[in-house]
């Protein structure tokens, strides 16, 4: 099966990458043949990873394979015979000639909340989609479409946002959960847990007001916080801070203090059912986040405010769709397959550098390093792989609330594993949303199928796999969807 110069027993002590941060990379083998197969020292050399070829190139192999960071050779088993890429970079070894690379995490900086402006000049694109050629598309056939068609969807995308309010956005009936800021974080982790929802806002009796909100993103925090100092968390810890403690000691921990040391207030960002919802996207976009509260006042001074809805970015989504769905020719760029669009964050290709963040983890990885990767990549959620680097799930930042169930956040997350954390949730959530945690698309879907599919209730994000292995090859969310039409 391997050839003789590249004999695996050499490597058998090779440290298996389970319980690691792993990065996906995309091979290609570019010079034909009738079967293909990758192998390299990320995987010790034993394992004949077979490579599939593009649609309508008949020379063209790859596959997306997952890799720990540092310093990497690989070489490519071309109808049996070893052979070396010699476009990429190569050198002389013990094995022969083998191709190498380096995978390294990236420095990822603190992002700063943009201003209108920022984000519009943001969103240009570069002289048209099609000179962008995403890394997956290599060497196929790049749809074309017009700059003006481009900007003429995104006209009329403009144009029926900013003639439509927030008000549609309301349902006919339903719930909306807020906290009181004096209650223990401990009591908000489990309200928030059993009613199924990521965030709450928080009202202020003293002050008659919505001060913020608490979310997910919140007990990750918390809890990174107290596993710094020990082991394990006990209930006390938990039940003796209350939420407007945390969030003061949050400022702290930020650096959001003034001058005298302290905490400087924070705006709660929300909407008015009046205002429209082109403004209500862009809010989104501005400040990074999720899920906005419609707040009506009902008097001009902001007294008395009614907590009518937690709006997202789904739902204005829902409403661009319900209305172009039957007229799909007045938006040409519907049609487009998402591998032409600038449009999400993709695996990079060997020796290629991305802007943003991009990696995996397996199902054995620590549930802490799952946590940590939340927070320091600033990513919203993380795929989750098996050994095959084939997609089975994916950790987001709001699963967090389901250790709630039993109290589980009191164990050892260091010691519990992705797929032990995992299963809390799954256990603890009816049906219909377990089918809805991973979603998954093709980089042949249109640009209508994907927003059809993110529109739908608790899809924030899809994730794009090979067809046949499902093997990661980007992510796409709903604020990339957003960050294009609003170009």
């Amino acid at each position: 099966m391997f050839a003789s110069d590249m004999n695996p027993a050499r490597f058998a002590g090779v440290v298996t990458t389970s319980g690691v941060v792993l990065f996906p990379i995309q091979f290609t083998w570019p010079h034909g043949g009738r079967s293909v197969f990758l192998s390299g020292s990320f995987n010790g050399w034993t394992e004949l990873v077979p490579m599939s070829q593009v649609e309508g190139s008949s020379n063209v192999f790859q596959v997306v394979y997952a890799v720990p960071h540092g310093s990497h050779e690989y070489k490519f088993l071309v109808d049996g015979e070893w052979r070396h890429d010699e476009q990429q970079p190569h050198k002389n070894s013990e094995y022969g000639i083998v191709n190498t690379f380096e995978a390294r995490p990236m420095t990822v900086e603190v992002p700063h909340v943009q201003s209108r402006q920022d984000i519009m000049n943001s969103m240009e694109v570069d002289n048209g989609l099609v000179h962008r050629v995403s890394s997956v598309a290599l060497n196929q056939a790049m749809p074309r479409i017009s700059e003006e068609d481009v900007q003429a969807s995104r006209h009329r995308i403009s144009v029926y946002l900013t003639g439509h309010t927030a008000y549609e956005l309301l349902p006919e009936s339903g719930k909306v959960v807020a906290l009181d800021v004096a209650l223990p974080v401990k009591q908000a982790f489990h309200i928030l847990s059993e009613q199924g929802i990521p965030l709450a806002p928080l009202w202020d009796f003293r002050k008659e007001k919505f001060v913020g909100v608490i979310s997910a993103s919140d007990f990750i925090l918390i809890l990174r916080e107290l596993l710094k100092h020990r082991s394990n968390l006990t209930e006390e810890e938990l039940e003796t801070h209350s939420i407007a403690a945390w969030k003061q000691g949050k400022a702290y921990m930020t650096g959001q203090v003034d001058g005298h040391g302290r905490p400087i207030p924070k705006d709660l960002i929300y909407v008015s059912p009046c205002d429209n919802l082109k403004d209500v996207a862009l809010k989104f976009l501005q400040n990074g986040v999720a899920i906005v509260p419609v707040i009506h006042s009902l008097s001009e001074d902001g007294s008395h405010p009614q907590l009518l809805h937690l709006a997202s970015l789904a739902g204005i989504l829902k409403c661009i769709c319900r209305y172009f769905k039957h007229c799909p020719n007045s938006l040409p760029i519907l049609q487009l397959p998402i591998y032409a669009i600038p449009l999400g964050t993709w695996v990079p290709r060997i020796g290629e550098t991305s802007s943003r963040p991009f990696a995996i983890l397996r199902l054995t990885a620590s549930l802490s390093s799952a946590l940590n990767m939340l927070v320091e990549a600033k990513v919203s959620s993380i795929p989750i792989v098996d050994d095959n680097d084939s997609l089975v799930d994916i950790y987001c930042r709001s699963d967090i609330t389901a250790l709630a169930k039993g109290r589980a956040y009191t164990h050892n997350l260091n010691e519990m594993t992705v797929h032990q954390a995992l299963q809390w949730g799954q256990d603890s959530n009816p049906p219909y949303e377990r089918t809805q945690r991973c979603q998954m698309c093709l980089r042949t879907d249109t640009l209508l199928k994907v927003m059809e599919q993110l529109s739908n209730p608790g899809a924030r994000r899809l994730v794009i796999v090979e067809a046949g292995s499902n093997r990661v090859e980007g992510i796409i969310s709903l604020t990339d969807i957003f960050r294009f039409l609003l170009g």
